[in-house]
């Protein structure tokens, strides 16, 4: 999701000073980041563009250390993607499931997956 549906940065710009030294390297851990998020440009969009004609789904992995951002992302997804998208998203630590083409703000993740697949 981080930078491909979610612009992260758009939560982080919102962090007072004082929060983000606090979270330095570990902002997804700072309570309610997700909530302060914007979508992505033309992001939605493109997800619905192509669940009309791919059995599309969202995978995303939530950190170990913030067990609640599971359930925040499913938020952020029903609120701005409505319920047929939050029906479509499954969380994991193994990006290998997905069989088809993966979209991910990791470049040399994707690499290696397209590279094993």
């Amino acid at each position: 999701m981080d930078n491909v549906l979610v612009d992260f940065p758009s939560g982080i710009q919102q962090l007072s000073a004082t929060v983000a030294r606090e979270y330095e390297n570990r902002l997804d851990g700072v309570p309610g980041i997700f909530a302060l998020m914007a979508p992505m440009p033309c992001a939605i969009e493109s997800f619905f563009e192509l669940a009309k004609k791919f059995d599309t789904y969202i995978l995303s992995t939530s950190p170990w250390r913030t067990l609640r951002l599971g359930q925040i992302s499913c938020f952020w997804v029903k609120r701005h993607m409505g319920q047929a998208a939050y029906k479509r998203l499954i969380l994991s630590h193994h990006n290998n499931l997905n069989l088809g083409d993966l979209k991910d703000d990791r470049k040399k993740w994707v690499d290696k997956f397209r590279m094993n697949y």
